[in-house]
């Protein structure tokens, strides 16, 4: 069959996400693109592939059948490709990496120079995704891997097809406008940031993610633990739109260190007693671990986040007002 690997891929990719545009936004296509693609599939094999059920598409058997095969032989192809690669002395080749915002701002551009130093053959084009899409993206074969979030409260499906592999540790703080925990704690915390409980903000107002979101429902269970239910006033998934909207005085929310480099807020940043953490992690396909371009780019994103600073990098104090909109700050 006269077919290529990024037609069989639209193929692949739209079984798993349902939807001509859910497609395209996953390997970087237009919907015109990818309809392109299917469309081409369709002469080659002679088959009708798709058929249209009111504004959706849904696959023929004959397109079920060929999904079925073309993700065997996608997978065959990776594995040619790392197999060749082995076979050279010299690290060298183009890496496809998926990530999210924040690791495209803090993490990426110091491992890309690294990168630049020690493997100059090696060319490293990202995307930047949802990072809960990140997974699919590596499992599906439209990244070589990708830098991804973990949380022990609510962990990724661990599927074997796939290696996680931790790059660090971050412990999640409690970000508030300034001066609203004023003498609920008289406790600091090792940090020398004043300490409070998530029970103690079961009054005030959240600004969280999607709770369908991994990191939404970690914090969930986190307060839902501490005895609460949070209070959602603003869905946000972008990180630099939530300090914002904390330093504005209508909510609080969790942050991180490398968080809360993304954007230079004033705010208070007060440690939890509760311990609540979120693992940085890199994916990639097992069969490609020891890929010399992936295992060398690994390395270098291991390096790149040990370096990373820590601690207090923002220690943000200066007085927000105490009343917004002329009422005492509640947000409820």
């Amino acid at each position: 069959m006269d077919w290529t690997s990024a037609q069989l891929r639209s193929l692949v990719e739209l079984t798993r996400r349902g939807t001509i545009t859910a497609v395209a936004e996953a390997l970087g296509y237009t919907p015109g693109g990818v309809s392109q693609q299917i469309t081409a599939l369709e002469k080659a094999t002679g088959r009708q592939l798709l058929r249209r059920v009111g504004r959706r598409v849904e696959l023929t058997d004959a397109g079920v059948t060929l999904a079925r095969h073309a993700e065997r032989i996608l997978t065959t192809e990776a594995e040619a490709v790392e197999a060749l690669e082995r076979t050279r002395n010299e690290v060298s080749g183009t890496l496809r990496v998926g990530l999210f915002a924040t690791a495209a701002a803090e993490i990426l551009p110091p491992a890309l120079r690294q990168v630049r130093e020690t493997h100059p053959g090696v060319t490293v084009r990202s995307r930047d995704m949802d990072v809960d899409e990140v997974y699919d993206a590596v499992a599906g074969g439209s990244v070589d891997l990708a830098l991804g979030l973990d949380y022990p409260d609510v962990p990724i499906p661990r599927d074997p097809s796939l290696r996680v592999r931790e790059l660090s540790r971050e412990r999640f703080s409690l970000a508030v406008p300034t001066g609203t925990m004023s003498g609920r704690s008289g406790r600091s915390g090792r940090s020398g940031r004043q300490k409070v409980s998530l029970a103690d903000t079961r009054d005030l107002g959240w600004i969280l993610p999607s709770a369908r979101s991994y990191y939404g429902r970690a914090v969930l269970t986190a307060c839902r633990r501490a005895g609460f239910e949070p209070q959602v006033l603003h869905e946000v998934t972008d990180t630099a739109a939530t300090l914002a909207l904390v330093e504005a005085g209508v909510g609080v929310s969790v942050v991180t260190d490398l968080m809360l480099r993304l954007r230079p807020s004033c705010l208070d940043v007060l440690e939890l007693h509760e311990t609540m953490e979120r693992h940085i992690v890199v994916v990639c396909r097992s069969f490609a671990e020891h890929r010399p371009t992936v295992a060398a780019l690994v390395n270098v994103l291991r390096t790149s986040a040990g370096r990373r600073p820590s601690g207090d990098q923002q220690q943000n104090r200066k007085t927000l007002p105490q009343q917004v909109g002329g009422s005492p700050l509640r947000f409820g």
